[in-house]
């Protein structure tokens, strides 16, 4: 059977069992990224299901239109509405250290030094500091620790 007449033979259902296989990825790539394409097939199953007549150019057109669409909706809707967590800082470890207040044991030389805090050592940027100061961290950049003097 030739491409194009295998392509004329679509029928609503296809769709859905498209839908179904997207979902089954997603299900073990969980992502959203594909789960917003088997929306799009299941709206293409059914508009297929109302106009018998649609050529599959037309089907794979409205799919992909349908899923760009729907992606995009998607992420503009989950910027807005962020999911609130228990631990916020959950996978942001130096964020933690926020508003703690610690004891130089190192100088802070040239605006970079070390510090310890909980047995982990974590490099710092602020003003340059002798040993033995108090410092307060007041904010991190990736996993370097932004202090202050205290």
């Amino acid at each position: 059977m030739e491409m194009l007449e295998m392509l004329e033979r679509i029928e609503f259902w296809h769709w859905w069992v498209f839908a179904a296989a997207l979902i089954a990825i997603e299900i073990f790539a969980p992502s959203t990224v594909f789960l917003w394409p088997a929306v799009a097939a299941v709206i293409v199953g059914f508009a297929l299901l109302a106009l018998e007549g649609m050529g599959w150019q037309y089907q794979a057109l409205l799919f992909a239109a349908l899923s760009v669409i729907s992606i995009v909706a998607w992420r503009a809707y989950a910027r807005t509405q962020p999911l609130e967590s228990d631990d916020p800082t959950l996978n942001r470890r130096a964020e933690k250290h926020i508003g703690r207040g610690v004891t130089l044991k190192d100088p802070i030389v040239d605006g970079r030094g070390r510090i310890t805090i909980d047995g982990i050592a974590w490099t710092v940027e602020g003003e340059d500091m002798e040993a033995g100061c108090g410092i307060k961290v007041v904010g991190a950049d990736g996993a370097i620790l932004k202090v202050e003097r205290a």
